[in-house]
């Protein structure tokens, strides 16, 4: 694809998108899209053969390449020599990349439509949370083997630490808009915070020595 042809495409993408969020689906034409992309309808179905299939790349189309990226960091948490650190480098990832505007945009777009589209509201789910909570419990598992996390339940610990560090950006952010972009260094400090909790409740307890006294000498 010439770069022409993929900026036509991304133009097709981007004025779908706001248009399937201000109109909703069953009010777009793809003729509303090709002249809010200023391109013609025929350049429209050159790309997408119809508004169905635009709409699925719309919804879809960034889920899979940042769950791939966030796969590939977590596998890397898992063999981690120092293991706090490594969990807040990835909270910090993971709740700048939830918290992109666009993919906030296209997550609205698929829970607005998932009545419509209940396959297509499944397969986002299966693609992004259902995944990412799918690795992070495999990592968990493994620093549980490591001896570096006290987990008996990695799924079940993998849940918090989702929660813990997206949970609330993310709620407020479809409920309230996602209009307004969150400062990088608000959701640097609210990941390392939710890393905090979750490493006193999964932490590896190191054993405290008790001074030597006369009150334990011989004890």
């Amino acid at each position: 694809m010439s770069n022409r042809s993929m900026r036509k495409r991304e133009a097709i993408l981007q004025a779908a998108t706001e248009l399937f969020l201000t109109r909703e689906y069953s009010g777009t034409s793809m003729e509303d899209i090709a002249v809010a992309a200023a391109v013609s309808k025929q350049t429209v179905y050159k790309h997408f053969s119809d508004k169905l299939t635009l709409f699925r790349e719309v919804a879809l189309g960034s889920v899979e390449h940042v769950s791939r990226d966030f796969q590939s960091q977590v596998a890397s948490v898992a063999e981690a020599p120092d293991v706090p650190a490594a969990l807040r480098d990835l909270a910090r990832s993971y709740v700048n990349a939830v918290m992109n505007p666009m993919l906030l945009r296209r997550r609205q777009l698929v829970l607005r439509e998932a009545g419509r589209f209940p396959d297509l509201a499944r397969t986002y789910y299966d693609s992004g949370p259902r995944r990412t909570i799918s690795v992070l419990s495999t990592a968990f598992a493994r620093l549980a083997h490591r001896g570096e996390l006290a987990i008996d339940d990695p799924r079940t610990a993998a849940t918090q630490f989702a929660f813990l560090v997206v949970g609330e950006p993310l709620d407020t952010a479809m409920f309230r808009g996602a209009g307004r972009r969150r400062r990088r260094s608000e959701l640097d400090a609210l990941a390392e915070a939710g890393v905090e909790v979750f490493l006193a409740a999964y932490g590896r307890k190191r054993e405290t020595k008790r001074p030597r006294g006369p009150g334990n000498a011989n004890r």
